[in-house]
Order: structure tokens, then C-alpha cells, then sequence
């Protein structure tokens, strides 16, 4: 015969709610002052900015 454990909660804090606009907003701001960055550097900054955007918003997924 097999006996199952049943695990207990483990007591804390409750889970902060993160407001998931707080990371595309984030993101965005890495497109700030593009204007003034060197063009051979924009497609670095668009790579940062769409790897941000795309954690972002899978994580509202989870909301």
C-alpha cells in the first residue's frame, strides 16, 4: 500500500501584487533618447527593448 503526503502551506507573507504594466513601461523606457545613441547601437537597444517587452508580457499571463 502507498501513502500520500499532503503538503502544509508553508506560513509567510502573502504574494506581492506586481503590476504587470510596471515592466512594459520598463522596457519602453529603454527607447528613450534613441535620438542621441550612435545608429550602430540602436539594433542592441531594440533587441534589449523586445526581450523586456516579451518577459513582460508573458508574465501577465501569470497574473
Amino acid at each position: 500500500m502507498v501513502t500520500v503526503q499532503h503538503q502544509r502551506p508553508v506560513p509567510g507573507p502573502p504574494p506581492q501584487q506586481v503590476d504587470p504594466r510596471a515592466g512594459i513601461d520598463e522596457a519602453m523606457a529603454g527607447l528613450e533618447n534613441l535620438d542621441q545613441v550612435p545608429l550602430a547601437e540602436h539594433v542592441e537597444r531594440f533587441d534589449a527593448v523586445h526581450s523586456q517587452l516579451t518577459a513582460a508580457l508573458s508574465a501577465i499571463d501569470r497574473v
